[in-house]
């Protein structure tokens, strides 16, 4: 459907900003939210296009998995000047995140257009 698109881009934006909020302490998040709404918008909005329309304007599959990934994995402790306790958890959680925001939106809704590759039943199907 085409409301799923942006509905999963908006609960991906959410689940970012909470990981972000978890890794930083409240105080170095409000100070930092403008830098973080920006990030949030490069990496998560654009990352997700990227993945969703790289194959259909012809780029090969490991740029359009590629970028979003680098850009996930190195913008946000580089632009946040994270320290090694703080990267590693938000890489533990940031990689984590899609196949938790995946497992919701097929479990529940039945939408598994998230990571298509990994299929998981509709609880309704079951």
């Amino acid at each position: 459907m085409i409301y799923h698109f942006p509905i999963m881009v908006l609960a991906s934006l959410l689940v970012f900003l909470v990981i972000i909020r978890i890794v930083m302490s409240a105080r170095a998040f409000r100070q930092k939210l403008s830098t973080i709404a920006i990030l949030s918008l490069v990496i998560v909005v654009m990352g997700m296009l990227i993945g969703r329309y790289g194959a259909q304007v012809g780029l090969k599959w490991w740029i359009y998995y590629t970028i979003p990934m680098l850009m996930t994995v190195l913008l946000p402790p580089m632009v946040l000047k994270m320290n090694r306790k703080q990267t590693l958890i938000y890489l533990l959680l940031s990689f984590s995140s899609a196949p938790v925001i995946h497992a919701f939106f097929s479990f529940c809704l039945g939408w598994n257009e998230y990571m298509p590759f990994w299929e998981i039943p509709y609880f309704k199907e079951l």
